[in-house]
C-alpha cells in the first residue's frame, strides 16, 4: 500500500489504530444473573409450562439480603404479574 492510502482518514487500518480520546463519561457495566423460576399465574404461558430460565441484566449487583425480592419484582414486571406469582428456584451471578 502506498503511504498516502494509509494516511487517509477513511481507511479502516488507519482509523482502527488511531488512539481514542479519553472517556469523559463512564457507565457501569450490567451485572448478569442466571435465573430459574416458576410463575404461578395463567397469564404467562410457554410450551414447557410455567417454568422459565434465562439471563437477567441488572445495573447494580444484588446482595443476598434483597436478591430474591428484587429478582421477583423485576421478573413480575416483565411478565405483567404480581411478585407473589413468581417463585425463584435458583439464581447465580454470571462472570
Amino acid at each position: 500500500m502506498s503511504q498516502s492510502l494509509l494516511q487517509k482518514s477513511g481507511v479502516l487500518w488507519n482509523v482502527s489504530r488511531t488512539p481514542q480520546s479519553e472517556a469523559t463519561n463512564l457507565f457501569p457495566v450490567a451485572t448478569k444473573y442466571y435465573t430459574h423460576f416458576v410463575t404461578h399465574s395463567g397469564k404467562a404461558h410457554s410450551f414447557a409450562g410455567n417454568e422459565w430460565s434465562g439471563v437477567v441484566e441488572l445495573r447494580q449487583p444484588l446482595t443476598n439480603a434483597r436478591a430474591n425480592r428484587e429478582l421477583r419484582a423485576l421478573l413480575a414486571q416483565s411478565f405483567d404479574l404480581d411478585s407473589d406469582d413468581i417463585r425463584i428456584l435458583h439464581w447465580a451471578r454470571l462472570h
